[in-house]
């Protein structure tokens, strides 16, 4: 599966509370093969899982089993700890491809239980040659029922033409193209680019030529400086380490998931004496 890693890059860590962005295939996918991602554990963040093609199928500790179709939304939270796998589906047969981001939860969820939820449908908006779906957050006075523990937005942007985009001016903005381009000023975004914006903006002229694709995620710049490894999302080395030895040791803290892939072990943290 080809994937476009969006965030975080160098130089830019976070956009608000997003702290990671792929964008997965296209690829083909069959009855036995697609996303093929076992078993693994999450602290202290929340995975968005959206296809624009495709379908797969989620797993997780909490005894959840579900599709994801396009057009439907995944949100896991895994606070304090979670495991899950993505796989194919047994039936379908086909492209796929779809972006799976991470948000970055705050001091005051991110050490509760886990959680998950799906949203077969969300709201949408179309604007002068521009269909938003609302994936997260609040946009034109829409909102998505889906969970939020910090002020943010997370929008499928299908853009035909020139448009304005209305933004909020204490938000910054990542734009993240999936197909197409889209012009800003003098700049084009394509693929495998990460288009940024600062706070201060009230909007932003985009041209989309041919017809486009793109996530713009945004939100209020994120409260402290996080540490991302592997998997985990934590504010030091050692809450790293404790998350490490308890996936590790098969600790109940990340549960079972009932997964016909294999299990995916740690790398050890770059820090750590090798055991």
């Amino acid at each position: 599966m080809p994937v476009r890693r969006a965030l975080p890059r160098r130089g830019r860590r976070t956009v608000g509370a997003w702290c990671f962005a792929d964008h997965m295939g296209p690829a083909l996918a069959t009855k036995d093969h697609g996303l093929d991602i076992g078993p693994h554990p999450h602290v202290g963040l929340q995975t968005v899982t959206w296809l624009i093609q495709g379908e797969a199928l989620h797993h997780d500790s909490l005894g959840t089993e579900q599709l994801i179709t396009p057009g439907a939304l995944n949100l896991m939270t895994a606070g304090s700890g979670v495991a899950h796998a993505e796989e194919a589906t047994g039936q379908y047969e086909g492209s796929l491809q779809g972006v799976q981001l991470w948000i970055a939860q705050p001091d005051a969820t991110r050490h509760l239980g886990p959680a998950f939820e799906h949203h077969a449908a969300l709201p949408q908006i179309a604007l002068t040659n521009l269909d938003v779906t609302v994936l997260l957050g609040e946009f034109e006075g829409v909102s998505s029922a889906a969970r939020r523990d910090t002020e943010l937005v997370g929008l499928d942007l299908v853009a035909r033409g020139p448009t304005n985009l209305p933004l909020r001016g204490d938000f910054e903005y990542a734009l993240v193209v999936l197909e197409g381009s889209l012009h800003i000023g003098d700049d084009v975004l394509e693929p495998g680019n990460l288009g940024y914006l600062a706070p201060g903006n009230d909007e932003l002229f985009v041209d989309a030529t041919p017809p486009s694709r793109a996530m713009l995620l945004g939100g209020v710049p994120f409260e402290s400086e996080i540490l991302m490894w592997w998997n985990f999302v934590a504010r030091s080395r050692q809450e790293i380490d404790g998350a490490y030895d308890d996936w590790r040791n098969r600790d109940n803290r990340f549960g079972t998931v009932p997964s016909s892939l294999a299990r995916i072990e740690s790398p050890e943290p770059y820090w750590r004496e090798p055991s």
